[in-house]
């Protein structure tokens, strides 16, 4: 089976490592690349086809609820949308904007990657 191919977007270089190091711990995910900006966000995702982006709610340029109501046009990629803030808050603003989830930053981890990957197959 071929594995999951994630791209992570997040302005923080910080947050983008650890994003990316929980990617490359989970077995079934690749990470495909980074992004630091909605914009970038948009180019990556046309160049590198992922399956499912993590992408930051707090984005320079647009946030990530815009950049994925944009992706939304032009891919069928997962997004699913991660913060700092509690996920009660949130949840139902992430699935306005086409995303399949909200994740708080905190919770997020391989387990959880994974769980939101498997509502994919909902």
């Amino acid at each position: 089976m071929n594995p999951v191919r994630v791209l992570v977007v997040d302005d923080q270089a910080l947050f983008r490592r650890v994003m990316s190091a929980v990617v490359d711990e989970t077995e079934g995910f690749l990470l495909v690349g980074c992004a630091a900006s909605g914009e970038e966000s948009i180019v990556a995702v046309r160049a590198l086809r992922p399956d499912l982006i993590l992408m930051d709610v707090n984005l320079p340029d647009f946030d990530g609820m815009e950049a994925t109501r944009r992706l939304r046009q032009d891919t069928t990629a997962a997004v699913v949308l991660l913060s700092t803030y509690d996920e009660d808050d949130w949840d139902g603003q992430a699935q306005e904007c086409g995303a399949l989830a909200y994740v708080a930053k905190s919770a997020f981890g391989p387990d959880r990657l994974t769980e939101v990957w498997a509502m994919t197959a909902d």
